[in-house]
């Protein structure tokens, strides 16, 4: 397969207006990546020397934008009427006049096709075949397009509505996706009529196109949960519960421990090494990264964060963009970490809030702990060497510079820079007055009755 070439074609133009939405259909996320991003990176994975093209319409610049992150070399092409599914890949007729030997069509709403299945449909262009379409066998077929074949060969795709009483027991259904030889697929998809009740080109006629010109048509049979279309909110949900369950999966054969998989979410780029401990209940955002050892506790909030081995995150604990967890390290229950790096045996146990700042190797940040990094303004960094010990109720106030091995007293507010091995007190001096308590709650016990009167 690898020596021939291959156009892929994303249709990701459609309305999509059950979604009621302000933005088009394919950029609804599944797993923090849009749906067409998940086609994207299925075609890559297949063949990543393939040629994309996406035809696009409603949302036009957004499509684009979100596919760019992902690939830099996908054309694109605008469909202005929405014409049908031949229609749409005609949009592309500069890209399919190219010569190419395989062309696959896909759809960008198809958020869980796997690259066996798109390469499966290549394997059998290349044993022969001229059209592939992909096929599944769901539980009930009502409301699905009948796949008909005749001695391995298949003739005709027909709508259910369409279907005769015989044809309707048929369970292998049609899931849209194609694969065309590319010596045809121009002439095939531009030969489609619109002499039907909705006036559109539908791309199910090349199958009987093809057959009247004798040229060899089959389908395979590809898992139902590959060609899954997403046309509303509940069925985006639906989508989610299966890639989860796909990854969880995948996640624990690499020897990942998921106490409650059910309860654990993943983002679609998060990468767990093996002897990771996951507790119930924990998210992953995007771009997180968790080495080997690590244990993440329950309850727990992780994205655009690097946790190093041997780790202890949690429970309850929020690491935001830009955490950087090293060996060793600890992030206790109800700690939120934003954009530091929390050195190596370091220990932020417990209600701290620690951002924009640098913790040295075994430091310990005592609870209730907070760096004061935001004048309303600007952010400041906060600099903490190692061996410190920052005592419970500390304010740090950034730009602020804490040398190696300082002890900075409980209920400090600490606003200059306190150099190696000293000791920071930032609070007023405690003064006791005898006998006031009781004239304070005479006090206020007398306005409490005078407010009741």
């Amino acid at each position: 397969m690898a020596s021939r070439s291959c156009l892929t074609i994303i249709l990701a133009a459609g309305e999509g207006t059950r979604m009621k939405s302000s933005m088009s259909k394919v950029l609804h996320e599944i797993a923090g990546l849009p749906l067409v991003g998940h086609v994207v990176k299925a075609v890559q994975g297949a063949d990543d020397q393939a040629d994309l093209a996406v035809v696009v319409g409603r949302g036009a610049a957004d499509v684009q934008k979100a596919v760019g992150k992902i690939s830099d070399t996908a054309r694109f092409y605008e469909q202005t009427e929405r014409l049908g599914t031949a229609h749409a890949v005609l949009a592309a007729r500069e890209a399919l006049a190219e010569n190419y030997d395989d062309v696959l069509v896909v759809f960008g709403d198809t958020p869980l096709i796997e690259e066996t299945s798109l390469r499966a449909a290549r394997n059998k262009l290349a044993e022969g075949a001229d059209i592939v379409v992909m096929g599944f066998r769901p539980e009930n077929p009502t409301g699905y397009g009948r796949l008909v074949e005749e001695d391995g060969k298949l003739i005709a795709i027909v709508e259910e509505k369409d279907a005769t009483d015989e044809q309707r027991k048929i369970t292998f259904c049609n899931g849209g996706l194609m694969a065309l030889n590319g010596k045809h697929a121009l002439q095939l998809i531009s030969a489609v009529k619109n002499d039907n009740s909705k006036g559109e080109y539908y791309l199910t006629d090349v199958v009987k196109l093809a057959h009247a010109q004798g040229l060899n048509v089959i389908a395979i049979d590809v898992p139902v949960e590959n060609v899954i279309g997403i046309n509303n909110r509940a069925e985006l949900a639906e989508a989610e519960a299966l890639w989860q369950a796909r990854k969880r999966r995948d996640v624990m054969l690499s020897g990942v421990t998921l106490i409650a998989p059910e309860t654990v979410f993943f983002a679609h780029d998060t990468l767990i090494e093996a002897d990771v401990l996951i507790e119930p209940n924990v998210f992953f955002g995007p771009k997180v990264t968790v080495e080997s050892g690590a244990v993440i506790h329950a309850f727990s909030h992780i994205e655009g964060a690097h946790i190093g081995a041997n780790t202890s995150v949690g429970p309850f604990a929020r690491l935001r963009p830009g955490a950087k967890l090293a060996e060793k390290a600890k992030v206790g229950n109800f700690c939120e970490v934003k954009n530091a790096d929390i050195g190596a045996g370091a220990k932020v146990n417990h209600l701290s809030y620690i951002g924009d700042a640098t913790v040295g190797a075994e430091t310990n940040i005592g609870a209730g702990v907070i760096t004061c990094n935001y004048d309303g303004y600007n952010k400041f960094k906060t600099t903490i060497g190692s061996n410190a010990f920052v005592g419970s109720n500390s304010a740090l106030v950034a730009p602020l510079t804490i040398g190696n091995g300082v002890y900075v007293a409980s209920g400090s507010v600490i606003t200059d820079e306190v150099p190696e091995n000293a000791l920071a007190l930032g609070r007023a001096r405690q003064v006791n007055k005898e006998g006031r308590a009781e004239v304070l709650r005479e006090k206020y016990k007398a306005i409490k009755a005078n407010k009741n009167k």
